[in-house]
């Protein structure tokens, strides 16, 4: 299929264009300025990697059409130091095989995942983040790294919820996926971390789930067996320990596409 690439400036100027069959892979002579947006038109699943210093990221754009803006300020925090800086940019964007489309694999992992609104997914949301900074962010629970003995920017970023005891994030798949499992990764950098003994997945065909978590650097695996669009983490309770600063590393989202439309009995 025919895979189109844009970059457009702050005014919606194209300042770069590309076409390819299936995959497109180019290089942007031009320094990013504020504002800069790319526009990918193709098939509903891509396999993107828009800087080099960014891991290749599976997406699902429902409307075939994805926007991604270039990260800037605050923001960039959250990826590789040198990531989207200077003239040369290399960007890949390829038609994502039906093989992999059709196996098992992690339905959560977005390397590419931005803050705020977005019309691609998987996509991660939450009611707070620590002081509105880019290391504390929700995306950084997909990002695929799994550094958690240390806390702050890059490559320690994690969801922090700045002792809201309300707190919840939402993982969005943009379709129904059938889910056969799911990991929770905690920070570690203990002793200045307490860690979750327990929290609440919430699921959007109505089921919920309480896990138990141990105080542990290692990735907590739980089965599952569902189908859903989305996933929600609630009702966070905090572990008896003098730090008053838990948090989350990674959520990890095994499954695979949907084979049919019935509903889960």
């Amino acid at each position: 299929m025919m895979l189109s690439l844009r970059l457009l400036d702050q005014n919606g100027r194209t300042v770069f264009s590309e076409q390819g069959e299936g995959e497109i892979s180019c290089v942007i002579d031009r320094e990013y300025e504020p504002g800069d947006v790319y526009e990918l038109t193709g098939p509903e699943h891509l396999l993107i990697r828009m800087d080099r210093l960014v891991d290749e990221s599976e997406v699902f754009v429902p409307s075939g059409t994805m926007h991604w803006k270039v990260p800037e300020g605050e923001d960039r925090l959250a990826y590789a130091p040198y990531a989207f800086e200077g003239r040369i940019h290399l960007v890949t964007v390829k038609e994502m095989p039906a093989t992999v489309l059709a196996s098992e694999r992690k339905l959560a992992r977005n390397p590419h995942d931005l803050r705020g609104h977005t019309d691609f997914y998987p996509h991660a949301t939450a009611n707070v983040e620590t002081r509105n900074e880019a290391c504390f962010a929700a995306r950084n629970v997909i990002d695929g790294m799994t550094t958690n003995r240390g806390h702050g920017t890059w490559p320690y970023g994690s969801w922090g919820i700045g002792t809201r005891t309300d707190a919840s994030l939402k993982i969005d798949f943009g379709r129904d996926v059938q889910m056969t499992g799911i990991g929770i990764l905690l920070r570690a950098d203990f002793p200045h971390d307490s860690w979750f003994q327990k929290l609440t997945l919430v699921f959007s065909n109505g089921q919920e789930k309480e896990v138990t978590l141990q105080k542990s650097a290692a990735w907590q695996y739980f089965p599952l067996s569902c189908t859903v669009s989305w996933v929600r983490v609630e009702r966070l309770e905090k572990a008896e320990d003098p730090s008053p600063f838990p948090s989350l590393r990674g959520i990890e989202v095994t499954g695979m596409e949907r084979k049919d439309k019935k509903d889960d009995e």
